[in-house]
């Protein structure tokens, strides 16, 4: 058979001995067969076109002549000649349908002389049929809006780079869900020489992908598809019309795999870099992937380190077929075979034996046709349950969560415990000497209650004993600023401290935007507490006073006042004023020097309770306030970058499936 690569292309001089393009205007329709016998007879298993195939190929011809293409990021871009030339060539076609013989027919019937299969050209025409989009079950769709609301929440904490195989996944969700759900496209991977391009001209029946000694690498990927439909699926693959095929082959074996789109991929061991790029570009679209090992380099660390091992979690979408097997003599092919399959086990890959779900793992020889009969059989099963594409994106889906789930995921307990808030709120309430202040109100109290109660001889000589008191013999007091600086220092501290326990086993991400919501909420902290400690600190004039202390001062003006009498009265005698009575006036000042003391010390007894609860009080309110303003300004901002943490944890164990999040 003939080999035919898709970068051959005819020059305008092939065509000048043919006849002219009107001198076949009323020609009647032609048959190509699967034979390719010239005749048009065969198993009807071939396209209809409208003209013979000179035509055909010399308009295949002009078209390619005058239209160049190159696929640039995944997408086949032509210029605004190429569109006209192309629509001409489908309006050609319109009338005979979707397919026609094309270049590939052209060369192998001027080579063989008709006397092998030949592939047809994919011609999309006005009339193509549009087969049914693909539909996702409830459990993938619920996955695919979880994973699209993650990243709608976590683009403002984590950089582009992290969340850009998310994205991916999702942007390719939403493109194949657009598209076919009659079809399946599976790429054939392997490395060079493993025979992936033999396999691939096997499974159509034709030579399509060249082989042989020339050229043993496949340049650009190859799409043949079996039925009609897949046009938009081969074009989000990023291949040209000129490369893209269709079997010719008998009606039992296309409807077999009826809804196969096959991709022949370039080696992904190439010397060129351009191959291994599509190859990688490819693989990221295919639905499924027939992987070409052959006895020699099944175990290459390239192919399991790069490719199998990455791709383990798409076990149910992967073929791994052992190629070449008419090399290996006796039960070598057995040994082989169960090598690869315990080199697939260490890679992760689970195994579909014993009908569980998993990598399909089979032995042939595409070179004389051993074992394919089962990868028919297993392949056109595949193809007819429809689940590939679902299930492809079902393992992006996998595959893009485990790979954030450092971003996401924790083995520890996250969260502000009630403790390390009060703890917070106790070092702000020092910070802003909110004890201080208890105890400053306390002493007011009792300063109040001593100007009431105490007897006014002592009170005179605390006067007159703070008018003469040096100042410079005290010991300096700290300065304002002093104070300050040590109260900020208290409340970075506070706010440092708080910040480090609620991010505390939190992913790097998240912690850092704890941490950074606690430091925007602590500027200005220090200046708003001082505030509020200006008005929640002593209310201004004196202290209330409790209902005995009208009593207790009346008390005291008493004993002053018998004091002041059994003085005078005793001056009166001594001056002969009144008669000689030293008993009542002493009495009287004995009396009231007596009674002074005890009604002071009294009251200050009875004044302790009050002036403690007082102070409490004043004390209380400050912590309050500092604890109100500290939750406004730093609890509040770290909570909520807390609450959002467990919105997009929860939303990450849906991505994963499991409904209550996780750990």
């Amino acid at each position: 058979m003939t080999a035919v690569t898709d970068q051959d292309h005819t020059d305008h001089t092939d065509h000048t001995d043919h006849t002219d393009h009107s001198d076949h205007s009323d020609h009647g329709e032609e048959t190509v067969t699967g034979a390719g016998d010239g005749n048009g007879d065969g198993d009807g298993s071939g396209a209809s076109v409208e003209g013979d195939a000179l035509d055909a190929v010399e308009v295949e011809d002009v078209v390619e002549a005058a239209e160049p293409e190159e696929v640039v990021n995944g997408a086949a871009r032509t210029d605004a000649a190429g569109s006209a030339g192309r629509a001409d060539s489908a309006d050609r076609s319109d009338s005979a349908g979707a397919w026609d013989d094309g270049l590939i027919a052209r060369r192998v019937n001027e080579t063989t002389g008709g006397g092998e299969p030949v592939a047809v050209v994919e011609a999309r025409g006005a009339g193509a049929p549009v087969a049914a989009p693909l539909a996702y079950d409830g459990s993938l769709r619920s996955r695919l809006d979880a994973l699209r609301e993650l990243v709608g929440l976590s683009r403002t904490r984590l950089d582009s780079r992290t969340l850009a195989e998310a994205g991916r996944v999702l942007d390719e969700a939403a493109a194949r869900r657009r598209l076919s759900g009659q079809h399946t496209v599976v790429a054939i991977a392997g490395a060079t020489g493993s025979g992936k391009s033999q396999l691939f001209n096997a499974l159509a029946g034709v030579t399509i992908s060249e082989t042989g000694v020339r050229r043993p690498t496949t340049a650009a990927p190859i799409a043949c598809s079996w039925s009609d439909g897949s046009a938009s699926l081969i074009e989000r693959l990023g291949i040209p019309p000129r490369l893209r095929r269709r079997p010719l082959q008998s009606a039992e074996a296309e409807a077999q795999l009826r809804g196969l789109v096959l991709v022949d991929l370039p080696d992904h061991d190439s010397a060129a870099v351009a191959h291994r790029e599509q190859v990688d570009r490819v693989l990221a679209l295919v639905d499924a992937v027939i992987w070409v090992v052959d006895p020699e380099k099944y175990a290459d660390a390239m192919l399991h380190e790069r490719y199998l091992r990455p791709m383990a979690g798409h076990a149910e979408v992967m073929f791994v077929v052992l190629n070449q097997i008419d090399r290996l003599p006796g039960e070598a092919t057995e040994q082989v075979l169960d090598d690869l399959r315990r080199l697939l086990d260490e890679d992760g890959i689970a195994l579909g034996e014993y009908g569980e779900p998993g990598a399909t793992v089979l032995a042939l020889s595409a070179l004389t046709g051993d074992g394919m009969g089962e990868l028919r059989e297993a392949l056109g099963q595949f193809v007819a349950e429809r689940g590939a594409p679902a299930r492809r994106i079902s393992a992006d889906v996998d595959a893009a969560a485990w790979g954030l789930r450092p971003v996401y995921a924790t083995g520890r307990r996250t969260g502000l415990s009630e403790e390390a808030r009060d703890e917070f709120a106790v070092r702000l309430a020092d910070a802003v000497g909110a004890t201080a202040a208890g105890e400053a109100a306390e002493r007011a109290w009792l300063r109040n209650a001593n100007r009431a109660c105490g007897t006014p001889w002592l009170r005179l000589w605390r006067w007159y004993q703070d008018r003469l008191e040096p100042t410079t013999g005290r010991f300096p007091s700290r300065t304002q600023a002093e104070e300050e600086a040590t109260a900020r220092q208290r409340v970075e501290q506070a706010v440092r401290t708080v910040a480090d326990r609620a991010s505390a086993g939190l992913p790097a991400p998240w912690a850092q935007a704890v941490r950074e919501a606690a430091v925007r909420g602590s500027q200005g902290l220090p200046e708003a507490l001082d505030e509020l400690a200006a008005r929640a600190g002593l209310p201004p004039g004196r202290p209330p006073r409790p209902g005995w202390w009208p009593a207790a001062v009346f008390a005291q003006a008493s004993m002053t006042l018998l004091q002041v009498v059994g003085g005078l009265w005793l001056v009166g005698q001594i001056v002969g004023f009144m008669a000689p009575n030293l008993g009542v006036p002493v009495l009287l000042m004995v009396a009231g020097i007596i009674g002074g003391p005890l009604v002071e010390w009294s009251c200050r007894m009875a004044a302790r309770g009050p002036a403690r609860r007082y102070g409490m009080d004043a004390e209380r309110r400050l912590r309050e306030a500092a604890a109100g303003c500290g939750r406004a300004r730093v609890l509040d901002p770290v909570a909520a970058e807390l609450l959002r943490y467990r919105e997009v944890r929860e939303q990450y164990g849906r991505v994963l499936g499991v409904e209550a999040g996780v750990g």
